[in-house]
């Protein structure tokens, strides 16, 4: 498989050089700035094309790496090229592969194929990758090809289905780009107690990665602790008086997501008038 870029920022440097490093076959890349598909091919030691046309010529295997509104505009545009057995792919997590219209009449096998981490930076962002899982979603032709590469590299794979894209990316957006939010909601309220920022932060940072590696060491429902798992009515009353209308509708969301977790914890302990309480507040 000889492998091209279309697109050379944070996603295709990381991919190329991941891919490079693990032995495969990198033809290079192309992306509308030549400046930036020359960096991405020195970064990765391969070579750098001046045209579309070019790196598909000498690649089987196409990834769009570029931004989510433009794969449909690249498409647009190989689709008119000679792509018969050409296996091309994005790595949106947000759109499935019918982004790739009608791509069984060229005689070509589409994919979605997503990296499940943030790419943060392009220089350094590939020496996680190993550690990620990749969604893969698209033509059943080559499936078993593109889940190979993957196994090849020692990656959890999952595939998904082109209908369940959407509610996919959202669960990835919720506890990732979501994370951030609640830990500014936190921060808000202590510094309505007095902290500064960076004070806040500090004293919350800990509680956010403490759970988290009791994530990765237990399961889900052994890591729950607090007055929901407890069923400390009074608590959660006490939190209630003292939050705004919206907060508190966050605040009883996210407590009516533990309620079943709680309930598998301590399967003797009677949750209802919490549960009561909860879901008053929401009806509310």
């Amino acid at each position: 498989m000889k492998i091209g870029f279309i697109g050379s920022g944070k996603v295709g440097f990381s991919l190329g050089k991941y891919f490079a490093d693990n032995g495969l076959n990198i033809t290079g890349y192309y992306s509308k700035t030549l400046q930036s598909a020359i960096q991405a091919a020195k970064f990765t030691n391969t070579s750098y094309y001046h045209s579309i046309e070019h790196i598909l010529e000498v690649s089987d295997t196409l990834f769009i790496t570029t931004p989510d509104g433009v794969i449909k505009e690249i498409w647009d545009y190989i689709k008119k090229l000679s792509i018969e057995n050409k296996i091309i792919c994005h790595c949106s997590g947000s759109l499935s592969s019918t982004v790739f219209s009608q791509i069984d009449t060229h005689g070509a096998y589409g994919y979605s194929i997503h990296p499940l981490q943030a790419i943060s930076d392009k220089n350094q962002s590939y020496k996680t990758l190993s550690n990620c899982l990749f969604t893969i979603e698209g033509s059943s032709k080559r499936m078993e090809l593109m889940q190979s590469i993957f196994h090849k590299l020692g990656n959890t794979i999952q595939v998904i289905s082109a209908e369940n894209k959407t509610l996919y990316h959202a669960a990835a957006v919720t506890v990732s780009n979501h994370m951030i939010a609640l830990f500014k909601y936190g921060i808000d309220m202590l510094i309505q107690c007095g902290f500064n920022e960076n004070n806040a932060a500090f004293a919350l940072l800990p509680l956010m990665t403490g759970n988290l590696k009791n994530l990765q060491s237990q399961n889900i429902v052994s890591a729950l602790t607090g007055p929901i798992e407890r069923c400390d009515i009074d608590t959660v009353k006490s939190h209630l008086s003292v939050l705004s209308l919206k907060d508190k509708q966050l605040y009883l969301l996210l407590c009516s997501k533990l309620i079943p977790l709680a309930k598998l914890k301590n399967p003797d302990r009677n949750y209802t008038n919490l549960e009561n309480l909860i879901n008053g507040g929401l009806n509310n």
